[in-house]
């Protein structure tokens, strides 16, 4: 039971990766009653309102995506130091990251900053690629927020946050944000970031590749 509600998760969130919200709500909704069921983790259940609460909000559902979003928080709170080996791991640092995302689409972007700078400070001494996750999320934030100056602050911390970084997703969020900053290129200490950060840039798409081509198996994630 439980292998089939991390299964449901685990579709929810990539449903919205491919920009399918409708697909993820009915995924958490079939894991949360599938959990209803099963033995109680709270961590796997606040992922799956979390998931909810993403999807409905990049639905602009504003009011049940909050209440998801409450739900996850209550769950993650209740939640013991119990570790399940074949879960995908969901804690404080992931809940913030998510939450960031969520209150940025709801619009509410003050929450959205201390949400991603929470999750930011506590992605600090762990995976490069989280971390790295975390700041492109915060640098948006700012860029939202009309504060350019503390856009490219943590632009730079981004960039130092390790330079042989090869995610693909990593990359594909950099070329995101990329397209965000673009027409801020009139500031003179943006139009300095970008020179750098289109360096940087090159030389993670030569890693890539590397890493690609020394691949057969797949592609890293």
């Amino acid at each position: 039971m439980t292998r089939r509600i991390s299964f449901a998760a685990s579709s929810s969130h990539l449903a919205l990766q491919t920009g399918d919200a409708t697909g993820a709500v009915n995924w958490a909704d079939r894991g949360l009653e599938l959990a209803g069921h099963g033995p109680r983790i709270p961590a796997l259940t606040a992922r799956l309102h979390t998931m909810r609460a993403r999807a409905l909000a990049a639905a602009t559902q504003h009011t049940p995506a909050v209440h998801a979003l409450d739900a996850a928080q209550r769950d993650l709170g209740s939640c013991a130091d119990t570790a399940h080996p074949w879960l995908s791991p969901f804690d404080a640092a992931a809940l913030a990251s998510e939450s960031a995302l969520i209150l940025r689409d709801l619009n509410q972007l003050d929450a959205a900053l201390a949400q991603a700078q929470e999750a930011v400070a506590l992605r600090e001494s762990g995976r490069a690629r989280s971390l790295a996750l975390s700041r492109i999320t915060l640098v948006e934030i700012h860029v939202l927020r009309g504060d350019l100056d503390a856009a490219v602050q943590t632009g730079h911390d981004l960039l130092s946050t390790s330079p042989t970084l090869g995610s693909v997703r990593v990359v594909q969020q950099l070329d995101a944000l990329r397209q965000l900053l673009e027409p801020h290129r009139a500031y003179g200490p943006m139009r300095q970031y970008l020179t750098r950060f289109d360096d940087a840039r090159r030389a993670r798409m030569l890693l890539l590749a590397d890493i690609i081509a020394s691949s057969p198996g797949g592609t890293p994630a």
